[in-house]
C-alpha cells in the first residue's frame, strides 16, 4: 500500500469519526412520511389504529388483507351458481340465471394517503357492496370508477397553516370540533343529494364549510367515504381527545365483520438490502462517505501511471568468455606454441577480412600494403612479420617470452 492510499484512508476515517462525534447526542429526526402502514410507529403510520382496532370494533371479527388485492380476496369468498328460470320457459329449454353470492358478510375497510385500489378491485368492491355489505374508504382521492359511478366530485383547499377543523354532522353524536394538521383539505364539492347522507364536515383557515364524510347507498349495501385519513394516524389518535373523533366515525359502521385491507401499506416497505442502513443516520452517512471516497480515489487515479521500467541486463558475450576460458586452459597447461599459432591465425584472418590483403607470403610487399592501410609504423609491422616467420621456421627459444613478444607486436598493429 503506497503513501497516497494511506492518506486517502486516513482522511476518510477522520471525516467519519468527526461526523459521529457531531451527530452524537442529536435527537433522531422525526419521519413525517405519510406511509399509513400498520407497522409504522411514525406520526403518519397506522400502528396505534391497528392495535386499538379491537376496541373500535367491539365484539366484531377483524380480518386483515395483507397478501392479496381486494379483488383476489373478495373473489375467493364467492359462491357461484345457476338457477333455472321456469317463468321464461322456451318450449323444453330452461334459461339459467347466474347467481353470485358471498360467503362472507361485513365491511371492507381501507385507510390510505391516496387511492390504492386497482380498477378490477374497485369493480369487485361494488359487487360486494351491492350484495348487502359495506365499504369504508378513508383517503384523499378515490378510484375514478367509484367517483364517476357515485356521481361525486372532489376538490382541495389551499391551507396556509395546514390546519383544518373537523366535526360530525350529527350533533347528538358529538358537538366537538377537532383541529387536525392534515396538509391538504380535500372535500366533496359535488354529491348526489337525493341519495347521499352527509355525516361530517370540515372547515379550513378561510372559514369555508365543506363536506368530508358521506354515506351512499348502493343496491343493498352502503359506501362510507371519508376524505381525512390523517384522523386515524398515530399522531392524531394520541393527541388530546382526537381518538374520540375516530370512534364517532367508526360508530356508523354496522356491527359485523371487518375486512381491513393493509396490503398497500405492507408493500410500501422497501425491499432494498440497504433499507436498514439508509434508515439509520450514522450508517447512512458512512455509506455515502464510502461511495464518495471511492469516487475521489478513482478520479485521482484516473491518470495513467508509468509502470516501473525493469532493468534488463545485457546478454553476456559468451564467445569472449569461451575464448578466455580456452586461453586460460592453454596457458595453465604450458602449451605456448599452440597459443602462439592461434594468435598468428587470428591476426592473419583479421588482415584478410578487414584490409583485403593476401597473407600467403609474409614479405616486404605485405609490409608496405599493411602500412598504407593501417597507418601503423612500418618498423612495428616489419618486427611482427619477422617474429611470425621466425616462429614458423621452428626456431623456438623461450616460448613464454616469444608468446609475450608476438602478442605485444600484434596488439600494436591491431590497436
Amino acid at each position: 500500500m503506497n503513501k497516497t492510499i494511506k492518506i486517502y484512508i486516513a482522511v476518510l476515517v477522520f471525516i467519519f469519526v468527526l461526523i459521529l462525534v457531531l451527530d452524537k447526542g442529536n435527537p433522531k429526526p422525526i419521519d413525517w412520511t405519510p406511509t399509513y402502514s400498520v407497522n409504522d410507529k411514525i406520526p403518519f403510520g397506522l400502528y396505534v389504529f391497528d392495535n386499538e382496532a379491537k376496541k373500535l370494533f367491539k365484539n366484531q371479527n377483524i380480518e386483515r388483507i395483507t397478501t392479496q388485492t381486494p379483488y383476489e380476496f373478495l373473489s375467493s369468498k364467492v359462491n357461484e351458481s345457476y338457477i333455472n328460470d321456469e317463468e321464461n320457459q322456451d318450449e323444453n329449454q330452461y334459461l339459467n340465471t347466474y347467481v353470485k353470492t358471498y360467503l362472507i358478510k361485513g365491511t371492507f375497510l381501507n385507510i390510505s394517503e391516496e387511492e390504492n385500489i386497482d380498477s378490477q378491485s374497485a369493480k369487485e368492491i361494488f359487487e360486494f357492496v351491492s350484495k348487502g355489505n359495506n365499504a369504508f374508504l378513508s383517503m384523499k382521492t378515490f378510484p375514478k370508477l367509484l367517483v364517476d359511478s357515485l356521481k361525486l366530485e372532489l376538490k382541495t383547499d389551499f391551507l396556509p397553516t395546514k390546519n383544518v377543523s373537523i366535526w360530525m354532522a350529527n350533533k347528538k353524536l358529538s358537538k366537538l370540533k377537532y383541529q387536525f394538521n392534515t396538509g391538504e383539505g380535500y372535500f366533496f364539492s359535488k354529491i348526489d343529494t337525493l341519495n347521499t347522507t352527509v355525516l361530517g364536515y370540515q372547515e379550513s383557515a378561510n372559514n369555508k364549510k365543506s363536506i368530508n364524510f358521506i354515506k351512499i347507498p348502493f343496491h343493498d349495501g352502503y359506501f362510507y367515504l371519508h376524505t381525512q385519513p390523517v384522523a386515524f394516524t398515530n399522531y392524531n389518535l394520541l393527541k388530546a381527545n382526537h381518538f374520540k373523533y375516530a370512534e364517532n366515525v367508526m360508530s356508523y359502521l354496522p356491527k359485523n365483520d371487518v375486512f381491513f385491507y393493509t396490503k398497500y401499506e405492507e408493500d410500501s416497505i422497501s425491499g432494498s438490502p440497504l433499507r436498514y442502513i439508509l434508515s439509520q443516520p450514522a450508517l447512512k452517512w458512512a455509506w455515502y462517505l464510502s461511495l464518495i471516497g471511492i469516487l475521489i480515489f478513482v478520479l485521482f487515479n484516473v491518470k495513467r501511471k508509468q509502470r516501473i521500467v525493469p532493468i534488463i541486463k545485457p546478454l553476456p558475450n559468451l564467445t569472449v568468455d569461451f575464448t578466455k576460458t580456452i586461453g586460460n586452459l592453454y596457458y595453465q597447461e604450458g602449451d605456448h606454441t599452440n597459443i602462439i599459432d592461434k594468435k598468428i591465425i587470428y591476426f592473419l584472418e583479421k588482415i584478410r577480412t578487414e584490409y583485403l590483403i593476401d597473407t600467403n607470403n609474409l614479405d616486404d610487399n605485405l609490409i608496405k600494403k599493411l602500412h598504407h592501410k593501417t597507418g601503423k609504423d612500418s618498423k612495428d609491422i616489419e618486427d611482427l612479420v619477422f617474429l611470425i616467420n621466425e616462429h614458423r621456421k621452428s626456431y623456438h627459444g623461450n616460448l613464454e617470452e616469444d608468446l609475450i613478444r608476438i602478442n605485444l607486436a600484434i596488439e600494436k598493429i591491431l590497436n
